[in-house]
C-alpha cells in the first residue's frame, strides 16, 4: 500500500553555551555567546586532535563573531547527543551541506561517528545535553527549539546562508518552511536556506496515512488533518512548534484528498 506523509513543523537544533560558575546562582546559566557562525562550525567539529585543536578553533571564531562580549578564558567542550534522535539527523545535515569536510568526515544520520576529543563529550536527549552544558563551564551544544523554549534555555543566533545572524524564533522558523519543496508524497529537506530571515536548521515532522481506508476512516483522518492545519495550528507555538506557513498547509490540504 501507498503511504502518504502529513507534516508538522519544527526546528531541532539550537545551540547553547554556559557561563563559568559565577557567585550568584541566578548567573550560572546565562548567555555569554551573542552569536555563531554556523558557516565555519563544522570544519572545526571534524578536527580529531589530542591536542583538542578543532575545540580551540572554535572558540578562536566565536571570540571573533562576538568582538563586543569580554568572553572568558575557557576552552569549548562540545555537547553532542548520544541517542539515534531526529535532532542528530536534522544538525548534521545542515553542517553536512554547507561543509565538505564535514559531510566527508561525520557525515549526517540519526546517529553519526564524531571525531575522538575529551573536548566532545557525549549525553543522552535534550535533558541529558541541556544537563551537560550547564555543568561544565564552557560548553556549548545543540537541542531541540520546543525544549529549549519551554526550559528557558539561553541560546546563541546562528548565522544563515545570506551571512544574517538570525534568532530561532516563529518568524525565522516559518521563513525557513516556506521555501521547501515537497515530492509527491510530502517528503522534503530544508538543508541550507538562502532567505535573510531564514533560521538555517530547521524541519517538519510527519504523520503517515494510507492511502486506501476504510471511507468512515478516512472520512475521519481528512477531518483530524482540517483540525491540525487550523485550529490545531493556534495551539503549535505554545507547544514549541512553529506554525505552519500558508503555502505549507495548502499542499497538505491537497494532499489529505489523497486518503480515500
Amino acid at each position: 500500500m501507498q503511504l502518504l506523509s502529513w507534516l508538522s513543523a519544527r526546528m531541532t537544533c539550537r545551540p547553547q553555551t554556559r557561563r563559568a560558575p559565577a557567585r550568584k546562582p541566578t548567573q550560572l546559566f546565562r548567555p555569554r555567546v551573542e552569536v555563531l557562525e554556523g558557516r565555519d562550525v563544522p570544519s572545526t567539529l571534524t578536527v580529531t586532535s589530542t591536542a583538542d585543536s578543532g575545540p580551540a578553533t572554535l572558540r578562536a571564531e566565536i571570540v571573533a563573531a562576538n568582538p563586543g562580549l569580554k568572553l572568558p578564558a575557557l576552552q569549548i567542550t562540545v555537547v553532542r547527543r548520544s541517542d539515534s534522535s531526529g535532532t542528530n539527523f536534522v544538525f548534521t545535515k545542515h553542517l553536512s551541506a554547507i561543509s565538505p569536510e564535514f559531510a566527508k568526515d561525520v557525515g549526517f544520520g540519526t546517529t553519526v561517528q564524531w571525531p575522538k576529543s575529551d573536548k566532545i563529550v557525549a549525553a543522552p536527549k535534550n535533558d541529558g545535553v541541556t544537563a551537560t552544558i550547564k555543568q561544565t563551564p564552557g560548553a556549548i551544544g545543540y537541542i531541540e527549539y520546543g525544549y529549549a523554549k519551554l526550559t528557558k534555555a539561553d541560546f546563541a543566533l546562528l548565522q544563515n546562508k545570506a551571512g544574517q545572524f538570525v534568532l530561532a524564533d516563529t518568524k525565522s522558523g516559518q521563513a525557513t518552511l516556506a521555501t521547501a519543496t515537497f515530492d509527491d508524497r510530502l517528503r522534503g529537506w530544508i538543508e541550507d536556506p538562502a532567505g535573510p530571515d531564514a533560521y538555517p536548521i530547521a524541519t517538519f515532522t510527519w504523520l503517515l496515512f494510507y492511502k486506501k481506508q476504510d471511507a468512515k476512516k478516512a472520512e475521519w483522518l481528512r477531518k483530524l488533518v482540517e483540525y491540525c492545519v487550523t485550529t490545531g495550528q493556534s495551539i503549535s507555538d505554545s507547544m514549541g512548534y512553529i506554525p505552519l506557513p500558508a503555502n505549507v498547509i495548502e499542499k497538505i490540504r491537497t494532499a489529505s484528498t489523497q486518503i480515500q
